[in-house]
C-alpha cells in the first residue's frame, strides 16, 4: 500500500488522478432535489482524485448540504490548513445573494455544515503536501464525503515539502 503523499513525493503513477472537479458535476436543486429523487443520480464518483493547489493561491470552497444520504449536520475538517469561515446560509448557495463576512471572519480548521444549508471557507495554499479534507462522521468518509488537496511546492526552502524521514514506517 502506498500513501498519496508518498506517491506524490516519489512521482509514482496510478495511485491518484488530478482531475477532482472544481464544481458539482451535476447541478440540481440540492435542497429539494435530494434525497431519494430517482431523476437525480447522487452517487459519488468512484476513484482517487485530488485537487491541485498552486503555492500561494487563495482557495475558496463552498460546502452545500444536500441531505442525499440522510439529513444531518456535517462537521467538515481540513488537515494542513486553517481557514476563514466567510459565511453560512439556508437553502441552495447563491453567490449573488450570499452574505459573506470579508471583514473579520472566524479562523477555523473545522466547520459544521448544517442540514439544508451551505458554508463558505477561504484559505491560502501555503503549505505544500497532500492534505485530507473530510466529514468527521467517519462513516460519511466511506460514503465519499472526503477529498485531498495537493499543495504544490514553491522555490523557497520553507515552501517545499521536505523528504520523508529515513525511518518512516511503510504502510
Amino acid at each position: 500500500m502506498v500513501s498519496l503523499l508518498n506517491a506524490y513525493y516519489n512521482n509514482l503513477q496510478g495511485y491518484y488522478s488530478t482531475d477532482f472537479p472544481d464544481k458539482p458535476e451535476k447541478m440540481y436543486d440540492f435542497i429539494n432535489g435530494a434525497p431519494n429523487n430517482i431523476s437525480v443520480d447522487t452517487q459519488p464518483a468512484i476513484g482517487t482524485q485530488v485537487s491541485i493547489l498552486e503555492h500561494g493561491w487563495a482557495v475558496q470552497v463552498i460546502f452545500q448540504d444536500t441531505g442525499t444520504v440522510g439529513t444531518e449536520k456535517h462537521p467538515i475538517h481540513l488537515h494542513g490548513f486553517s481557514f476563514y469561515l466567510l459565511g453560512t446560509g439556508l437553502g441552495n448557495y447563491n453567490s449573488s445573494t450570499a452574505l459573506l463576512n470579508l471583514y473579520d471572519p472566524p479562523y477555523r480548521n473545522t466547520v459544521g455544515v448544517p442540514v439544508g444549508r451551505w458554508a463558505v471557507i477561504r484559505f491560502r495554499a501555503d503549505n505544500p503536501g497532500m492534505w485530507f479534507m473530510h466529514c468527521h462522521l467517519e462513516v460519511h468518509t466511506t460514503w465519499g464525503l472526503s477529498m485531498a488537496f495537493l499543495g504544490k511546492n514553491e522555490k523557497g526552502k520553507m515552501q517545499n515539502l521536505p523528504p520523508p524521514p529515513p525511518d518512516l514506517p511503510l504502510c
